[in-house]
C-alpha cells in the first residue's frame, strides 16, 4: 500500500532541540500508524531546532494551551499540552505524545496541518497558542 503524506502549511515546524530528540524517540517506538510515522518523519527532516528560551511564543509547544477547528466538520477543541508524565485527565490536561499533541506540536498559530486519527485523517487549523506556566498547566479549566 502506498502512503500518501499531504502537508497543508508549507512552514517548517519550529521544535526546542529536547522535543525534536523526544519525537525522533517517539517515532522508535512504532506507535504510529504508517501515515503519521511518514508525516512526522518528513516534518522533522525540515524542521528547525533552536534552543528552548528561543522558541516563538506563537509555537505548540510543552505547556502550551492550543485552540484548534477541525476543518471538516467546524468543531473547535481547546488542549492543554503537557509533558508526558504530567498528563492528568482530571486536570483536564493531555500528553503531548497523544496523537492531537504530536500533529500539534513544533506549528505556529495559524497553521493548519492533517494527522491521521482513530475515525480517520483530519484537518485542523490551529487558532491561538498560549503559553503556559508549567505549575498552573494542571490548575487552569480548558475554555
Amino acid at each position: 500500500m502506498n502512503t500518501t503524506v499531504v502537508k497543508l502549511d508549507q512552514t517548517a515546524i519550529i521544535l526546542s532541540r529536547g522535543i525534536f530528540d523526544l519525537l525522533k524517540s517517539h517515532i522508535r517506538t512504532r506507535k504510529l500508524s504508517k501515515y503519521n510515522e511518514a508525516k512526522l518523519e518528513l516534518e522533522l527532516k525540515s524542521a528547525t531546532q533552536v534552543l528552548r528560551s528561543a522558541l516563538p511564543q506563537n509555537i505548540v509547544d510543552v505547556n502550551t494551551r492550543v485552540r484548534v477547528k477541525e476543518l471538516t466538520t467546524g468543531n473547535e477543541f481547546t488542549y492543554d499540552l503537557v509533558a508526558p508524565g504530567k498528563a492528568r485527565r482530571k486536570h483536564q490536561t493531555i500528553s503531548i505524545l497523544s496523537p492531537i499533541g504530536v500533529a500539534m506540536l513544533g506549528y505556529p498559530e495559524g497553521a493548519e496541518l492533517q494527522w491521521e486519527m482513530t475515525g480517520g485523517i483530519k484537518a485542523y487549523r490551529i487558532t491561538s497558542v498560549l503559553k503556559l506556566n508549567s505549575f498552573k498547566a494542571s490548575a487552569q479549566p480548558v475554555l
